[in-house]
């Protein structure tokens, strides 16, 4: 099968398309088919060098997949050869053929097409998990989110519109700030131009904000922590612009505020199969009412990868970005 692979750590002109056996399902896993692969951040820093995969995961790039289920391995439950899925995965989605673990398939609602299903699982898991079990928003909460026109962004802004909190982003374009605006986000905050703690304070009475949902870091570090409401959550979920920081910890105490973090590639199984199954049960639904949809920006034919990844590095995506295969 044809996969893309790396010859070097380093830009994206490292990357070329090899060749590898199909591998086989190993007990509680499916070998899927890929139509579509979804491009994400954590894609780039592999590629750098700055992002090694689990020792049980493929070194091959790409978390996740939307394609066609075509060989079950043993103990696989409630899914069958032919079913059209998008599954989360940690590592292998370059690929013609990718196995992933049964429990994080999920059926492609009927409305989505495969390109769009492929940029699915890596965000709304990631999504939801932080904000819905790590982390309990609820309605009429204020939350702000850094980097709105990312997919993180533009998955995270649906969702906690749909679930009826008030929703601050930053973006670092007018442009973008109107699209994140057409796809819930209450207010819009272009970050080359405004302060975005002095405009929440303006704007919230000097209450400030829940939850802030952060994949930037660095010197926004303080400000969030300066912009958060007695007993608010910071959650980092990336550090864009560096994670070593430096911040006046005595906030965090008269506060009382709590600062999170999580990475998905190395959650338990279980963890996973969690996720996917609450986002069946309350994502599923509103994807077929059409009041979330994946953001799908653009795509890229699986031989063109090194264009993908320019792409991404120059910040030019509105949402996710899939390879076709």
């Amino acid at each position: 099968m044809k996969v893309v692979e790396i010859k070097k750590h380093g830009g994206p002109e490292v990357l070329y398309i090899g060749s590898r056996p199909v591998p086989k399902p190993k007990k509680n896993e499916v070998l899927v088919k890929v139509k579509a692969a979804g491009v994400n951040r954590p894609d780039i820093l592999q590629r750098e060098g700055g992002y090694p995969p689990p020792k049980d995961a493929s070194d091959i790039l790409g978390l996740e997949v939307s394609g066609e289920v075509v060989e079950l391995g043993e103990k696989t439950k409630n899914i069958k050869i032919g079913d059209k899925v998008c599954a989360l995965v940690s590592g292998g989605g370059y690929s013609e053929y990718c196995l992933a673990p049964y429990s994080q398939c999920l059926p492609i609602p009927k409305n989505i097409n495969f390109e769009e299903a492929s940029t699915i699982p890596e965000t709304f898991f990631t999504v939801w998990f932080n904000l819905f079990i790590r982390n309990r928003i609820k309605k009429n909460e204020k939350i702000l989110i850094h980097g709105g026109s990312s997919g993180i962004g533009t998955t995270a802004i649906q969702f906690a519109k749909n679930f009826g909190l008030e929703v601050f982003i930053t973006a670092r374009s007018d442009t973008k700030i109107q699209d994140c605006k057409k796809i819930g986000a209450d207010h819009g905050i272009n970050s080359k131009k405004i302060n975005f703690e002095e405009f929440i304070k303006k704007k919230t009475n000097n209450q400030g904000v829940d939850y802030i949902l952060d994949i930037v870091g660095g010197n926004y570090v303080q400000k969030n922590i300066n912009v958060l409401k007695r007993n608010g959550t910071l959650i980092n979920i990336g550090w864009l612009t560096g994670s070593v920081v430096r911040v006046n910890l005595m906030m965090i105490m008269l506060k009382r505020l709590v600062i999170t973090g999580s990475t998905l590639r190395i959650g338990s199984l279980e963890e996973k199969e969690k996720i996917a199954k609450d986002l069946k049960k309350n994502i599923w639904p509103l994807i077929e009412k059409k009041k979330i949809k994946p953001v799908l920006c653009k795509t890229f034919p699986f031989n063109k990868v090194q264009d993908a990844h320019i792409y991404m590095d120059k910040g030019l995506h509105f949402g996710k970005i899939a390879l076709t295969i």
